[in-house]
């Protein structure tokens, strides 16, 4: 079996799940309708503010598809802790399987998800009368964008399940990060509102590599200098993730 095809097997019994339970594909699909109109509606009087440009609807879908790609992709790893937990683990373990390919397909699944919700959004906020500059081609950079960034936090995800083994340790590390990286962000509010020292974060903030790379490209004139750059940081960050994820399985497996 090659490694493309025990990474699709795995992604395959993720998609099975999620379409045989039709509670969490509706609660999948779901989330995005709530969080684009709460935080449409909560913040939509900073447009008011002197300095804020254009809709508060254009600006803010781009960050609610970077918020969900982050939220959505964090919760990864909970399959994993439940395999380790039942004993499915050892027995893929021992089987011929590239460890990679543990990995690899439970982030194509998720990244599977990201699509979803973010085609979700993004004929919501087109209803809700978000204009998007970019055309086609700028929603599929948001897409993308999103898809990469849902892919590092996937991998994250399963390195700290595979390492920790607890629950407990996983959603305390995604409700750690979440709103810490969202807030340090221009998800929802422009980088000319919000103190300088966040703004000096946000340049080493993966979420605002997304946000401002999808923000460009489907809601804006889109800059090529700038997509390009922030596409090619999260490609990187990705990748640097699904090796330490790999390798999170390679040390669980000496350990038993």
């Amino acid at each position: 079996m090659t490694a493309l095809r025990q990474t699709w097997q795995v992604a395959l019994r993720g998609v099975r799940v999620f379409v045989r339970n039709p509670a969490y594909l509706g609660m999948a699909l779901m989330q995005p309708i709530i969080w684009l109109l709460l935080f449409g509606a909560l913040f939509k009087a900073v447009t008011q503010i002197p300095g804020f440009d254009g809709s508060y609807i254009d600006f803010l879908t781009p960050g609610i598809v970077v918020m969900l790609a982050v939220s959505s992709a964090g919760w990864t790893g909970m399959a994993f802790i439940e395999d380790i937990q039942s004993g499915v683990m050892d027995r893929m373990l021992v089987a011929p399987v590239w460890r990679g390919a543990l990995n690899a397909g439970s982030v194509v699944y998720a990244v599977l998800t990201i699509v979803i919700q973010t085609v979700v959004i993004v004929l919501l906020a087109l209803a809700l009368g978000a204009d998007y500059v970019g055309g086609v081609g700028g929603v599929l950079v948001l897409i993308l964008v999103a898809a990469l960034l849902g892919a590092a936090f996937a991998s994250l995800s399963n390195a700290i399940a595979v390492l920790a083994r607890q629950r407990e340790a996983l959603i305390g590390a995604v409700t750690f990060a979440l709103l810490p990286l969202t807030f340090l962000s221009t998800a929802l509010m422009q980088q000319s509102l919000v103190p300088g020292w966040i703004g000096t974060v946000a340049k080493f903030n993966p979420v605002n590599w997304a946000v401002e790379a999808g923000r460009s490209a489907a809601m804006q004139e889109i800059d090529w200098g700038l997509v390009a750059g922030r596409v090619g940081l999260l490609a990187g960050l990705a990748l640097v993730c699904a090796m330490l994820a790999t390798r999170a399985f390679s040390a669980y497996q000496r350990s038993l």
